[in-house]
């Protein structure tokens, strides 16, 4: 995975964190200089009219979703080892890690007056920031999306993982059955890793709390109490960007087209799913037959019982590959259609603050002074654009990273497990041909 460089940006009077002399600390003041950490030797540069992005489709390029190098399924072991291998390269980043989070032992609680589901949060940790090197805390969604939501208003610039959707279909998915909490666990999981693993993000006076807090409830009443008035709003009214610099607008052509993507492969998926389902549930019913008919066939005993057996294990193995779909392809999908709605968000706000950038500096241009002096607001404004497309960039560069690697292992995953489906199909109809043979042979010596 590439590293990626965070550069320095000023922000006046914004509240955002900034380092403080103690590696990894943070603090606020009324006037910031926040210095992000630099992992990697990539460098972004300010965005300006003369470094933008000379050529579109360049950026284009690069944006694509690559095809990878090619994946050998001649064989059920070449897959799972190729699988196992980039699971094992991904986790080599962990030796770098100093803080790492667990979403794991969902519980039900039933009271009076509602019933949901708390997930144990599992945190270890060298930073200098928490009290203690290992915490664990019981949480529940509204506690996630409440992180969320104080992420999204302290570090307006950055992009923020997703969590998964809150509300279900009442009727259609059992929001308390096994699968559903075990796929939400998942997801939890992920949202809060992609934090942690964040250069940014994770130092969050927020997400501190979050792990470590007992009380959190009592926290998050505080937080409202001492933050009213504190978040820097980057969302501003009656201003209207003329153009988007071009590699942001190569970056919203690109979320658009990645939308309609995998909006469809999701439409297509389900109905795949479903139709799957469906065959399964004739496929169950199909194999008995073969065995009811076998009871008074007596020479036909063996051999039916074989395609009632075969049948019983294709059915199996559909089912396994029909699960693995709605548990681990169906959910990254997902993710991912969520993702581009955070970050479509984020170019958002970027825009609103470069328009009214120039909406500020050109009221300084036109005015009657020759030399007019430059209002230390639109200074301000500046430093904010600049911050913003400084942090947009490297959070891109991320997420490019990120998306890669997993629909690599998605992929991969896939091939595998239909590798595994259509093995195990085939194994079920071999063991079927000697029951046959031995059938023919035993008739023609008779004859």
């Amino acid at each position: 995975m590439a590293e990626i460089h965070y550069p320095v940006c000023t922000v006046e009077n914004a509240a955002h964190p900034t380092r403080s002399k103690q590696p990894g600390r943070y603090e606020h003041h009324g006037t910031i200089s926040q210095t992000l950490p630099s992992p990697g030797p990539k460098q972004i540069q300010s965005l300006s009219t003369e470094n933008v992005c000379k050529s579109p489709m360049r950026l284009a390029e690069g944006l694509i979703l690559p095809n990878g190098t090619p994946v050998d399924t001649s064989s059920l072991a070449s897959s799972s080892s190729l699988l196992n291998r980039l699971q094992l390269d991904d986790d080599l980043d962990g030796e770098t890690r100093d803080l790492f989070v667990t979403v794991e032992d969902p519980k039900k609680h039933v009271s009076t007056m509602e019933t949901y589901i708390t997930y144990r949060v599992c945190t270890k940790t060298t930073r200098t920031e928490f009290d203690l090197p290992e915490y664990s805390v019981r949480r529940r969604y509204q506690d996630f999306d409440w992180l969320r939501n104080k992420l999204e208003e302290s570090q307006p610039t950055h992009l923020i993982p997703p969590l998964p959707e809150k509300f279900v279909m009442k009727g259609v998915v059992d929001r308390f059955s096994e699968e559903f909490v075990e796929t939400r666990r998942k997801a939890l999981d992920k949202f809060l890793k992609r934090v942690a693993d964040h250069p940014v993000l994770s130092f969050n006076e927020h997400f501190n709390a979050f792990l470590s807090a007992k009380d959190l409830n009592k926290r998050q009443g505080l937080a409202l109490l001492t933050k009213m008035g504190e978040s820097v709003k980057y969302v501003t009214g009656g201003y209207k960007l003329r153009a988007r610099p071009a590699e942001f607008a190569a970056m919203g052509d690109y979320l658009d087209l990645f939308t309609q993507k995998m909006g469809t492969i999701d439409r297509i998926a389900q109905r795949i799913i479903k139709e799957q389902s469906e065959f399964l549930m004739e496929l169950r019913e199909y194999g008995p037959v073969y065995s009811s008919w076998s009871s008074f066939e007596e020479d036909l005993h063996d051999p039916l019982e074989g395609v009632s057996g075969c049948m019983s294990n294709c059915s199996s193995a559909l089912e396994e590959l029909t699960e693995d779909m709605s548990e681990d392809f169906l959910p990254v999908l997902r993710e991912y259609v969520l993702y581009i709605e955070s970050m479509k968000n984020v170019l958002k706000k970027r825009d609103q603050v470069q328009a009214e950038y120039e909406t500020k500096l050109e009221a300084v241009v036109f005015r009657e002074d020759k030399k007019p002096p430059v209002p230390s607001d639109v200074e301000k404004c500046q430093d904010r654009v600049e911050c913003f497309n400084a942090d947009l960039k490297a959070d891109w560069d991320r997420w490019e990273n990120n998306k890669r690697q997993d629909f690599r292992q998605l992929l991969t995953g896939m091939a595998d497990k239909n590798i595994q489906h259509y093995e195990k199909c085939l194994a079920a109809w071999e063991s079927l041909v000697p029951l046959l043979q031995d059938k023919q042979e035993a008739e023609g010596e008779t004859s």
